[in-house]
């Protein structure tokens, strides 16, 4: 199983409503990538927002430049908002950083949390499922045929155009993102594409269903099984003592997810949410080594799992507590759950 972190850029914003300027936070967010390279971890994906809280707006960019600081990771969108995007283009940014990175670039393809992409690119998003629909089709044939003619709705004709430059070995990995519609999960088994379940929320158990159902369609249209990957998305936070980490990223989890919500109609998030979310059958990955080692196992026992990936940047945790975090995930935590799977 692979281990890596997911991040959205989340800007840090203090008492006071003050928002952290987006320059400091990428830089922080490179530095923070090579040190997720430097302790071993697998992979490391990047969101894209187009909102005053998030400062990445281009993942590829954010990559490109983590490929010139890193050796062995396996750098991804998490998610690239296909819907609002040119296929074209997207393609040949990430497959100009597979170029770059001697093949670990990685696409994940998917509707995003938020709808500011649309009007920002000029999208209605009453065609919300038929630009997805489109859209992914137009980029799953651009990665397996250089030269293309293809015809649909929300985009001009190509008439035997070659898409280039082309992915290492001519192939880039691209994987799906759902949230938890059986629709979702469907489109990804009957293509037999990787997925990626963000499980935010309530009682991972609940999602077990969407995963029994992923796999039936995966080997119902005869996909090989050999290549079937399936992750997890779910938010982390790890220190040396489960209740300090826990009373330190409170405050910050909770104001991110009031700010969503008061846009979306949510109740106050509480903190007997947070910490039922921490205890043992929740969604939260937060607290010491040998409490997030039980919690990723059982996950990858409940799942079958082939990545999971810690989504730790929500609220905007300092700097210094994310590298703390990614240094623990990376030398104690992930040496634990591969030893443990080894056995």
């Amino acid at each position: 199983m692979e281990l890596g972190i997911g991040m959205f850029g989340d800007l840090q914003i203090n008492a006071n409503g003050e928002i952290q300027s987006a320059q400091q936070r990428l830089q922080e967010i490179i530095e923070e990538i090579k040190l997720m390279d430097e302790v071993g971890l697998d992979f490391y994906g990047i969101g894209e927002h187009h909102r005053p809280d998030y400062a990445v707006s281009s993942p590829e960019i954010i990559l490109a430049a983590a490929a010139s600081v890193t050796k062995n990771i396996k750098l991804s969108s998490a998610v690239s908002v296909l819907s609002s995007s040119d296929p074209v283009k997207l393609y040949q940014n990430f497959s100009t950083i597979d170029l770059i990175s001697n093949g670990r670039a990685e696409l994940m393809a998917g509707r995003g949390s938020f709808i500011e992409s649309f009007p920002l690119f000029g999208y209605n998003l009453q065609d919300y499922d038929e630009l997805y629909e489109e859209k992914l089709e137009l980029l799953l044939n651009i990665n397996s045929t250089p030269k293309i003619s293809w015809k649909g709705k929300f985009r001009p004709e190509l008439v035997n155009q070659e898409i280039l430059p082309r992915a290492v070995n001519n192939h880039l990995k691209i994987w799906v993102a759902v949230g938890g519609t059986p629709e979702s999960v469907e489109r990804a088994g009957r293509l037999g594409l990787p997925v990626m379940f963000a499980i935010i929320g309530g009682q991972p158990e609940q999602f077990k269903p969407l995963f029994d159902y992923y796999k039936r369609v995966y080997q119902a249209y005869g996909h090989d099984m050999s290549k079937f990957e399936v992750g997890v998305h779910m938010h982390s936070l790890f220190g040396n003592d489960s209740q300090e980490v826990a009373d330190y990223y409170f405050p910050l989890y909770s104001a991110q997810m009031n700010r969503i919500g008061r846009s979306r109609g949510w109740a106050p998030y509480l903190r007997n949410q947070f910490d039922a979310g921490i205890g043992k059958g929740g969604a939260l990955v937060i607290g010491d080594t040998n409490e997030s080692v039980d919690k990723i196992l059982a996950m990858k026992e409940m799942f079958g799992l082939t990545r999971f990936s810690a989504h730790m940047d929500v609220g905007g945790p300092s700097h210094s507590a994310m590298m703390k975090s990614i240094e623990i995930f990376g030398t104690q935590i992930a040496p634990r759950v591969r030893e443990a799977l080894n056995s």
